[in-house]
């Protein structure tokens, strides 16, 4: 396949809610566009962009997904993002690299919390963008009501390029409102359709459209404005370039109607995507960093060649393939990269221009191609690639925290031993995954966007590596404390019918502030305790502190200052003085009032203000503090501290709370003392841990 020119480039992320039609859009483009011969369905399994075996199974996207096509001269990088909160990695990382984003809106069930999210991200990397209000063949479709909605949730910018003729069953072909034309389709799926007139009860509503849509357009120009104004008509000619002008600077959004499933509209869309939507030449420099400054990089087709990687996907026939955007220069399949992130040279065997799952090799990619390439082996989603020499780097990727965690446990020996390598396989390929082992708790937890996104990953590695893992909450990594000072002997003596143990230690105990964690104290004077056994008296209360006197917990923030104490000449030890300082701790602590801790959280949550009240009310019952409630636009982002023990199911709770519309973020702040009738139960369960142990 002939090298691209950057000029005819056109990349695009279809976004938008889950279940909105954007992987049916995808199909028609690939249909229009001669990719397929027929249309497949998202019921049916058989979708170019949904082809992995669980977007299959759960009929979701759960992946992006790239097709090339050609079309009206342009070479188009479609990206189908998954629409669920829970893959909003995968949506965030490709809108990092498109030059545009297609919002598609379901004309039925209007401006969803997903789409509030895909245009906050857009509006975050200030990429130009249009609405493609999609089923207007299905019942209650409603393009202007859709249409308001945008203009009041999304933007006022936002302006019809194409209006509907007919509603919902009797929806058959769209008008062009610059060129007043319309194009009328049989709605049978097939891709032919005829150009007629605008039909006359549109007339008016067509012509009042033109006005607000070439008011809009002449902002972006300000001879075409003085013009306009002075009452002359312009041409097609002149307005087209200056809508592009509107459309590159965010000034004006497109708007246009579609039915995906029945293929009307798709052709004029497509035609609106290759005459309207910005070359990766007309975008601006790209933001780098260089050591600890930015650069600027422009996208030069004669520059050098830099690329980030946005994506990695695990094929079973292929292996591992890194998908990459072409920010600067051009490179060949012949010549070997290099990971500026990394310092690692990377050999490449072949540049893939996707379709879906499956590919075309090129050998040169050129500024604003999208390609996947085989078996990269250092290369990670956020690296940069370039050639040796060159000193910048792109930003990461930002991905979101994970907000739902569940402690893992393999089945069976077997699975233990594989395990380990197919999660960091799953860490490679999803960024929004993370994996740890608590040494507090022992737990495996793995941590992800929410439960869909868990149990579609432990499907996978089920599917993929043969791992079975079982589930459960994690457990609480409480820690124990005192809250007065005491004081205690600890006084080891065996005696053998040789050599004998000696230690005996005099430790005072007392609370620190929050957080100070362990102090050790030696105030020994007069050689009580000879110098060469006191770290041996420190090493065996930091042993010691590591299972608490409540319920085994480690115990923090309390001061151990060892004055007095004795030893034999022939019997001391390291040993006995280690044993001797946990017995003074054991001792010690009881009689310090010891208390239990917990973490504690700082919640931001974002919800619509109809929330807000449900919200509020649903902490106190997790024993939350309000922090404090602030307004975001029509959002209320209200910030909150909550044990994390009442947590661990909040991603499903403030779903179904709010409808899917609220989304929240979690880090620690500090420990807390437990209730004392929490505690109560707290301990018990250890006990009875203790004792089945």
């Amino acid at each position: 396949m002939a090298t691209r020119n950057p000029e005819n480039i056109r990349t695009v992320a279809l976004v938008g809610h889950g279940g909105s039609g954007k992987t049916a859009l995808a199909e028609a483009i690939a249909f229009n566009t001669g990719l397929t011969t027929r249309m497949g369905k998202v019921e049916d399994g058989n979708t170019v962009s949904d082809f992995g075996n669980e977007e299959q199974k759960r009929q979701i996207s759960i992946n992006s997904s790239l097709i090339s096509i050609d079309h009206a001269g342009r070479n188009i990088y479609v990206i189908d993002c998954p629409g669920y909160a829970d893959f909003i990695g995968e949506l965030r990382s490709s809108m990092r690299v498109v030059d545009s984003a297609l919002v598609v809106i379901s004309g039925v069930h209007g401006v969803e919390v997903q789409t509030e999210k895909a245009w906050e991200f857009g509006e975050d990397m200030h990429i130009p963008m249009a609405f493609y209000i999609s089923k207007m063949e299905r019942e209650n479709a409603d393009f202007e009501r859709t249409l308001r909605e945008i203009q009041d949730y999304l933007s006022d910018k936002a302006v019809p390029l194409f209006l509907p003729v007919g509603k919902e069953a009797a929806f058959k072909g769209v008008v062009d409102v610059l060129r007043q034309k319309a194009y009328m389709y049989k709605g049978d799926g097939s891709k032919e359709f005829t150009e007629t007139d605008v039909p006359s009860d549109l007339a008016d509503y067509v012509t009042s459209s033109r006005e607000a849509l070439v008011e809009r357009i002449v902002e972006a120009d300000d001879e075409l404005m003085m013009r306009y104004l002075e009452g002359e008509q312009l041409s097609i000619e002149e307005l087209v370039p200056a809508l592009r002008k509107s459309v590159l600077s965010r000034s004006l959004f497109p708007v246009l109607p579609g039915a995906s499933t029945s293929n009307v509209g798709v052709c004029q869309l497509l035609d609106a995507i290759a005459e309207v939507l910005p070359s990766p030449l007309e975008m601006p420099p790209r933001k780098a960093l260089k050591g600890d400054s930015e650069v600027m990089v422009e996208p030069d087709p004669a520059g050098k060649f830099s690329a980030l990687c946005f994506k990695i996907m695990v094929d079973p026939y292929v292996g591992k393939l890194s998908f990459i955007r072409v920010f600067s220069g051009s490179a060949s399949s012949e010549n070997p990269l290099y990971n500026l992130s990394r310092g690692e040279d990377e050999r490449v065997s072949a540049f893939k221009l996707m379709r879906g799952k499956e590919s075309v090799d090129t050998k040169d990619v050129v500024v604003g191609d999208i390609v996947a390439i085989p078996k990269l082996h250092s290369t990670v989603v956020g690296d940069t690639l370039g050639v040796k020499g060159m000193d910048f780097i792109y930003p990461e990727i930002q991905f979101a925290k994970p907000v739902f965690s569940v402690a893992v446990r393999p089945r069976s020996r077997a699975d233990e031993d594989k395990l380990a390598n197919a999660l960091n396989k799953m860490l490679e390929e999803d960024r929004t995954l993370h994996f740890e082992k608590n040494p507090e708790t022992n737990d495996s937890v793995l941590s992800g966007m929410g439960d869909l996104h868990i149990d579609v990953m432990l499907s996978k590695i089920k599917e993929r590596y043969g791992v079975e893992l079982d589930t459960e909450t994690p457990k609480v990594p409480y820690r124990e404390t005192i809250k007065k000072p005491s004081k205690a002997q600890g006084k080891y003596k065996k005696q053998t019918g040789g050599r004998g143990q000696y230690g005996d230690v005099h430790i005072e105990f007392v609370p620190l502030p929050r957080g100070e964690g362990f102090l050790f104290e030696d105030k020994i004077v007069g050689g009580a305790v000879p110098k060469s056994y006191i770290p041996a008296v420190e090493k065996g209360l930091r042993e010691a502190m590591q299972k608490g006197v409540l319920a085994g917990y480690p115990s923090v923030d309390f001061k151990a200052s060892l004055f007095f104490g004795s030893y034999h000449d022939v019997d001391s030890s390291e040993m006995a003085f280690k044993i001797a300082a946990s017995m003074a701790f054991k001792k010690g602590m009881v009689e310090a009032s010891p208390v239990l801790l917990e973490p504690i959280m700082n919640v931001e949550v974002v919800v619509p203000e109809d929330y807000l009240g449900d919200v509020m009310g649903d902490f106190n019952g997790r024993r939350g503090k309000i922090m404090g409630i602030d307004s975001r636009g029509r959002l209320q982002v209200v910030k909150a501290q909550v044990p994390l023990a009442e947590m661990f199911r909040y991603a499903i709770i403030l779903r179904s709370m709010t409808s899917g519309r609220g989304n929240f973020t979690m880090e620690f702040s500090h420990y807390e003392e437990v209730p004392h009738d929490i505690a109560k139960k707290i301990i018990a369960e250890a006990e009875v841990q203790e004792d089945e142990d």
